[in-house]
C-alpha cells in the first residue's frame, strides 16, 4: 500500500485539501489525476492541467533517462 501526503495513519484519506497551482494560481478541491506534484527544494508543489501540459518539456528535461 502506498500513503500520500496528507493521509491518516490508517490508510484512509483524509479530507480533501484545497490546492493552489503553484505556476498560476489556480485552485482545486484536493488531487486531481490532471494535476502534476512536484517536490523543488524539499517543497511540495502543484500544477494544473495547463501549466503542466505548457510546460512538459521542461518537467521532462529535468527527469534521469531511465524514466523516458
Amino acid at each position: 500500500m502506498t500513503s500520500h501526503p496528507g493521509d491518516s495513519d490508517d490508510g484512509s484519506p483524509a479530507e480533501q485539501e484545497s490546492l493552489e497551482c503553484a505556476r498560476c494560481g489556480a485552485r482545486a478541491e484536493g488531487p486531481l489525476p490532471t494535476w502534476t506534484f512536484s517536490v523543488e527544494q524539499g517543497e511540495h508543489r502543484h500544477y494544473c492541467e495547463a501549466c503542466s501540459r505548457e510546460n512538459l518539456r521542461a518537467i521532462e528535461g529535468r527527469l534521469d533517462s531511465q524514466w523516458w
